[in-house]
């Protein structure tokens, strides 16, 4: 952030805006955009998703380890992947930022370029409609997002049946994988987070600690699933077998993972993954990226190859943070 080292505090909400709103990316679905009180999108499903998430620096992202390129993709793409999991195509975005005054207007433009690069690659079509701008000791992320659902039924939680085909599409573990390696080797003497140890931990694992800093749900394939008849789907962002176990309790039934399938120990209970869990009829063939991992049985709760699993683990922001923001 050394181009420009004007300050949002120095120059106010109005320049600040005014210089964001031609970095973002643009809503097929929009009606009126930014510049008035609301923005208006487009139904024609007559119906509409939405999910909001929040970012928090410290308990849900440190500074030192991701950039604001990095904060904008992963604010996106976990609400794109919210909406994907109800089986609707992303539309639009709402986001608002509560930063600290000195904080530089370059990581305003960075952070704006994540959004919309995230919004390109994932869910070409969805964009920014509008927003907020605030000023706080904490930095702070809220995004809204917004869905179409096609004219199709949303896929919920409670769709599942005894003898559906569990599956999921998307990386299981990698994510998690990605924090305890940030944890272990992106620290000083101290135990505050280093960017300089992270970008070179991320040389060195790319591939997970990319999965934590920058993840790549596929949502796309949350209207695949819709379409081939998903009977039950959610976006795995608290680990496989907490998540799994959603599907089992809204659908009354249980989930049976088979470990060989999953993978390894983080793939069950790691965090952040934002892949797609879904359940589907046993004669139907799995769309896009899903790969079978297990089957839905009579019963309750979440079985791994038969045998009850009660290590749900998973991600939770209130469970074992320290207070500190890095």
């Amino acid at each position: 952030m050394q181009a420009d080292a004007t300050t949002l505090g120095s120059v106010g909400e109005v320049a600040a805006l005014a210089r964001v709103f031609p970095r973002l990316p643009t809503s097929t679905a929009t009606l009126v955009g930014p510049g008035d009180d609301a923005a208006v999108l487009a139904a024609p499903d007559g119906r509409f998703v939405a999910t909001t998430d929040m970012m928090i620096h410290g308990p849900d992202f440190r500074l030192a380890w991701s950039t604001p390129f990095d904060l904008g993709w992963k604010a996106a793409a976990t609400n794109l992947s919210d909406v994907a999991a109800m089986g609707a195509t992303p539309t639009a975005l709402v986001v608002a930022l509560a930063v600290p005054a000195g904080i530089e207007l370059e990581f305003l433009d960075r952070f704006a370029d994540g959004l919309r690069a995230a919004c390109e690659e994932l869910a070409p079509g969805c964009g920014v409609v509008g927003g907020d701008l605030s000023v706080s000791d904490t930095l702070t992320v809220a995004v809204t997002a917004f869905g179409d659902l096609g004219g199709r039924a949303p896929v919920l939680r409670s769709g599942a049946r005894p003898g559906d085909t569990v599956a999921v599409s998307g990386q299981l573990g990698f994510a998690a994988a990605g924090l305890r390696l940030l944890f272990e080797q992106a620290v000083d003497e101290s135990g505050a987070p280093d960017a300089a140890l992270a970008a070179a931990a991320a040389e060195r694992e790319p591939e997970r600690i990319g999965a934590q800093l920058r993840p790549r749900p596929p949502v796309l394939d949350g209207v695949l699933a819709a379409v081939a008849g998903a009977t039950a789907m959610l976006d795995v962002s608290d680990g496989l077998a907490l998540d799994a176990s959603r599907i089992a309790a809204a659908s009354d039934v249980a989930i049976d993972l088979s470990r060989g399938a999953v993978g390894s120990p983080e793939a069950l209970t790691g965090g952040e993954d934002h892949a797609l869990l879904a359940t589907f009829p046993a004669s139907a063939p799995l769309p896009g990226g899903f790969r079978r991992i297990g089957t839905v049985a009579d019963g309750s709760g979440v079985l791994v190859d038969g045998h009850p699993y009660d290590d749900r683990g998973g991600w939770d922001p209130f469970e074992g943070w320290n207070g500190a923001a890095g």
